[in-house]
């Protein structure tokens, strides 16, 4: 009879702590740089896109047209940062630092490493969407305390857009191709998701289109949770939520697990 144990491993929930932890301590190594823009980012947006076309545009959905793209700023944040954390930033980790490889040599499975890349990514979606709510309610923009859910919608946001970017890093072969998702994928969604005008405003042959990219049920969420207006269709935006980030996850797993390990 062969004595050879199967190697005895932490806690769950320690492994994906580990993974975080390991990105959190990288990413405050230089906080003030770091911390500071997803602050400063909305401030110049609002300046420049808000404030000029809200001399133009009075109301938009029946509020001023500065509240309603402040609302969707809260979600965008948190898209682009995960959407970035999990392509660029996952691919020089896998493909140049190297860094996955020793986080492999720890008592760590791919899944947990890949679960713990979502999660983190999902950490930095809500401190970007808590930071363009900072923003929001410093200039009146939106109230509290309906607003303090944002963030939340934020972290599920960054979950959501991390296993998209995960799947789409499994087939990238050159970091060059993430041009393709960015500009032909992650850009388009933040004009055609809800964000600066509302999709009931598109044709109605893309209106469809539009229902089926992720970012438009943050908005919607988003929006409901600062307007404090709550609805049962908002169930089913949960839902596509939940269901994207479960199937969407999964893949990003199985395909990501085969190149980490071979």
């Amino acid at each position: 009879m062969s004595n050879s144990k199967t190697p005895a491993y932490p806690p769950l929930y320690k492994r994906l702590y580990s993974v975080w932890f390991r990105h959190m301590r990288v990413y405050t190594r230089h906080l003030l740089s770091n911390g500071f823009p997803p602050f400063l980012e909305p401030l110049i947006f609002l300046a420049g896109i808000g404030l000029g076309l809200g001399t133009y545009i009075d109301k938009m959905d029946g509020v001023p047209y500065i509240e309603y793209l402040g609302a969707g700023l809260l979600v965008t944040a948190a898209m682009w940062t995960a959407a970035f954390e999990c392509s660029y930033g996952t691919f020089i980790r896998l493909e140049f630092e190297k860094v996955y490889d020793g986080m492999l040599a720890a008592p760590l499975t791919a899944e947990n490493l890949i679960v713990g890349e979502i999660i983190w990514a999902g950490t930095k979606g809500l401190f970007f969407s808590f930071a363009v709510l900072c923003i929001l309610t410093v200039f009146n923009i939106v109230q509290l305390p309906n607003s303090l859910i944002a963030p939340l919608v934020g972290f599920f946001t960054g979950v959501m857009f991390a296993a998209l970017s995960l799947l789409v890093t499994s087939f990238v072969k050159t970091i060059n191709h993430f041009n393709f998702y960015m500009t032909g994928l992650i850009s388009p969604m933040f004009f055609f998701s809800g964000v600066v005008f509302p999709t009931s405003k598109l044709p109605p042959f893309a209106r469809p289109i539009a229902e089926a990219l992720p970012l438009t049920h943050s908005v919607r969420l988003v929006r409901a949770v600062c307007n404090s207006n709550y609805h049962a269709g908002l169930l089913l935006d949960m839902l596509y939520i939940a269901v994207f980030i479960l199937v969407v996850g999964c893949f990003a797993v199985k395909r990501l697990k085969k190149r980490l390990i071979y």
